[in-house]
């Protein structure tokens, strides 16, 4: 569905964007995460078409609308729904003139723009507020507006710029929750941009990491999660905080991937090594039952300790560069 190849933006001196290439399935969701300066917000632009790259090609079902004219661009970004990270809704307008506004500019005549607003509405789960005013709604309730009105043009690819970042554990939930429901009824691409590592394992199916501009590992999520390996994985699934006086040397990491210990007999193979759990979490994550446990072992035995967890197949660390 949406295609990026070899995608570079330079700003002066300033590479915003260098080489970016990737594929995101059709109604997916997949997470773009990363640190400030990473590049996101660039990527978002170009991906909307609100900045052409200086380089590369982005492709929509086939469509290279980097290469398009002003007046093709323009009718190819109704097929791209964006919500920004801070909605911005017209302070005098209802939430459903709100919603209905970008079918209304576009000349749609006022009584059909509305009913399609009220649908909308209804389909994020506040049907009753249509004659509310944004002053008069929470912020949950304004994301979800956000989210109809950028839906009202009936986009093949939704675009969310850090949807949860300012609301409270309950309402960031409730949105996920929306986000995955709209995908499966309208059979939507989206694409969020995070740095909230817990959006990614709520809800997406594919995650991308960019740095300086760049993609550094990239995949499904049950996949990246499942590599000890990767950088993802840690963020994904981290182990709790330790005490500051803890004497923890290991770190061990399982997944429910087939020919993987899980579980008891991951315990049992710690225990018989002569380890102790000092930490640990397990959870499942797209699908993937994840664990990760910190263990302490005598000084003179975490080599040895170590080298018998990796022989019975399981992913082994050191803490504090105790064993690499």
């Amino acid at each position: 569905m949406i295609t990026l190849r070899n995608l570079r933006k330079v700003y002066g001196d300033v590479t915003a964007l260098d080489g970016v290439s990737l594929h995101i399935d059709k109604a997916t969701i997949h997470g773009i995460v990363g640190e400030s300066g990473a590049g996101k917000s660039t990527l978002v632009r170009c991906l909307t078409g609100l900045e052409r790259p200086t380089e590369g090609a982005i492709e929509l079902a086939g469509q290279d609308i980097a290469a398009l004219g002003e007046k093709d661009l323009r009718l190819a970004r109704r097929t791209i729904g964006m919500v920004f990270q801070n909605v911005h809704l017209f302070d005098s307008r209802t939430a459903l003139s709100n919603i209905a506004y970008p079918l209304r500019v576009s000349g749609t005549d006022k009584a059909t723009a509305l009913a399609k607003a009220q649908e909308l509405l209804t389909l994020v789960g506040i049907g009753d507020r249509g004659a509310a005013y944004p002053g008069q709604l929470s912020g949950g309730q304004r994301q979800r507006v956000g989210i109809a009105r950028a839906l009202i043009t009936e986009p093949d690819v939704l675009l969310l710029d850090e949807p949860t970042s300012a609301l409270d554990a309950g309402s960031t939930n409730a949105i996920l929750d929306l986000v995955r429901d709209i995908r499966d009824r309208l059979g939507v691409t989206v694409v969020i941009i995070t740095h909230e590592m817990e959006v990614v394992r709520a809800v997406c199916d594919g995650v991308t990491l960019l740095e300086h501009g760049r993609i550094v590992e990239t995949g499904r999520v049950r996949d990246v999660v499942a590599d000890a390996r990767t950088r993802l994985s840690h963020s994904l699934a981290p182990l709790p905080p330790l005490p500051v006086d803890s004497d923890a040397s290991l770190d061990v990491f399982f997944t429910s991937m087939p020919g993987n210990p899980t579980g008891a007999r991951v315990f049992e193979q710690i225990a018989r090594a002569g380890g102790d759990i000092a930490a640990g979490t397990l959870e499942t994550i797209d699908g993937v039952q994840v664990g990760r446990v910190a263990i302490s072992t005598p000084t003179h035995a975490t080599e040895v300790v170590a080298r018998a967890l990796r022989e019975n197949g399981l992913h082994v660390e050191g803490r504090d560069n105790v064993v690499r």
